[in-house]
């Protein structure tokens, strides 16, 4: 019994990855806002009745490739840290291994930081995922002081404490202001450079991104 129920068990794991290869597949050519169950389901011989009893609804099978897209950038930040040496080397690591990723995954890429898709409102089961990035730059920050130039106004404070006790990190509020500024920052700068926003300027972007990370790395207190 115990064999064939992990055959069993395995059998379908390899089949929500093949559903989900697919998915992302038509990720490519439609979107998010036109992904479909029963394309999917019939573009692996399947009828769509048997897919649904992978994913329940399209909205379940879209968290999934959100939630496996927020892993695999989160896990290229990560390992793009060498955890050791200068804090601003780890930093500037950390930007290009993100960036990487998404020059890699641009369909992937656009299911987590493009439009938002109409109708679809992302669980909780995103919110972790999401926080990978900023959480390896929270790392190289850990024995950072941010010395203020100006006072953080109070809303901002609050704000910067909850965050701080929901990370379950040491920073003051300076500090995570600024951080949170840089994460825009780099998520903005790739942004702009696979959605073609920096056509007519600095494209190609390379030089301009890495003048940005070291910017951002001096100002977070790098």
């Amino acid at each position: 019994m115990t064999a064939t129920r992990t055959a069993r068990e395995r059998a379908r794991a390899e089949l929500t990855q093949e559903i989900k290869d697919e998915a992302r597949r038509q990720l490519a050519d439609v979107g998010a806002h036109g992904l479909s169950l029963r394309a999917v389901a019939r573009e692996l011989g399947m009828v769509s009745s048997a897919l649904y009893r992978y994913f329940p609804s399209r909205d379940r099978l879209l968290t999934d490739l959100i939630v496996d897209a927020y892993n695999a950038i989160g896990e290229a930040a990560e390992n793009a840290d060498p955890g050791e040496g200068e804090p601003r080397d780890r930093w500037l690591a950390i930007w290009h291994g993100t960036r990487d990723w998404a020059r890699a995954h641009p369909h992937e890429y656009a299911l987590i930081y493009g439009s938002p898709i109409p109708g679809y409102e992302a669980p909780q089961d995103t919110v972790a995922p999401a926080s990978r990035v900023a959480l390896a730059l929270v790392k190289v920050l850990t024995n950072t002081t941010v010395r203020a130039a100006d006072e953080v106004p109070p809303e901002l404070r609050a704000q910067a404490e909850t965050l701080t006790k929901a990370l379950g990190i040491i920073a003051g509020p300076e500090t995570v202001a600024r951080l949170l500024m840089a994460w825009t920052q780099l998520f903005g700068a790739i942004s702009f450079d696979l959605f073609g926003q920096y056509v007519g300027s600095v494209d190609p972007a390379d030089a301009f991104f890495a003048h940005s990370a070291k910017r951002m790395a001096e100002f977070v207190g790098l």
